[in-house]
């Protein structure tokens, strides 16, 4: 399976019109978005109707920026897969996820919650190759380490129990295109930029 990966778009509409034109260039099955589609909760059209034009299969978890009533709005309007606490598979590969942060809103759950949707989630992805998708990155992680933001312990507990075959993440935005291991998974840090991810 192939996807295109993106995170941090914050209303960046031209932006998107490119990465429209990546996916189809690209051939990808699917559109995995990290998270942050608003900036501020202030959502812009144009966000996904260029990737659904495209006939490209979004999915998305929420970011810190989108709120719960935004992220309800984006998923009905548009038809698309909220991943926050639920799973998709896609060609044999299940795509499951988490969104907002744990430690700076606007919007943002504890890390218990962020446990729970983990999960919950998990159980729901019935696939022998697994990408798990997050908001926010790993405590421990390379990213943390390197930018000075705290991670998610419930996420890095995630990936080292769950362990999925690739993890993605967004949120710093100064960490785009960082990648590791950590334990078996793949981690990658993504941006606006996108990134092909093939499994």
């Amino acid at each position: 399976m192939k996807i295109l990966a993106v995170s941090d778009l914050h209303n960046d509409f031209r932006q998107v019109k490119k990465l429209a034109e990546t996916a189809e260039k690209e051939n990808v099955d699917a559109v995995v978005i990290c998270g942050d589609i608003t900036y501020f909760d202030e959502y812009m059209d144009g966000m996904i109707g260029p990737f659904l034009k495209k006939n490209k299969q979004v999915l998305f978890v929420p970011g810190n920026h989108d709120s719960e009533a935004t992220t309800e709005f984006i998923s009905k309007k548009y038809k698309i897969k909220n991943l926050h606490g639920a799973a998709e598979i896609i060609n044999g590969v299940g795509v499951f996820g988490a969104g907002w942060t744990t430690n700076v809103g606007p919007t943002f759950i504890s890390e218990s919650e962020m446990k729970k949707y983990l999960g919950r989630a998990f159980e729901k992805c019935d696939a022998e190759k697994k990408i798990m998708v997050t908001h926010i990155h790993p405590k421990g992680s390379r990213i943390e380490k390197k930018f000075k933001f705290p991670g998610s312990s419930a996420v890095a507990k995630a990936i080292y129990e769950m362990k999925p075959d690739v993890h993605l993440c967004g949120h710093i935005h100064e960490a785009e295109g960082t990648e590791e291991f950590m334990g078996r998974t793949h981690v990658f840090s993504i941006g606006k930029h996108g990134r092909i991810i093939e499994i």
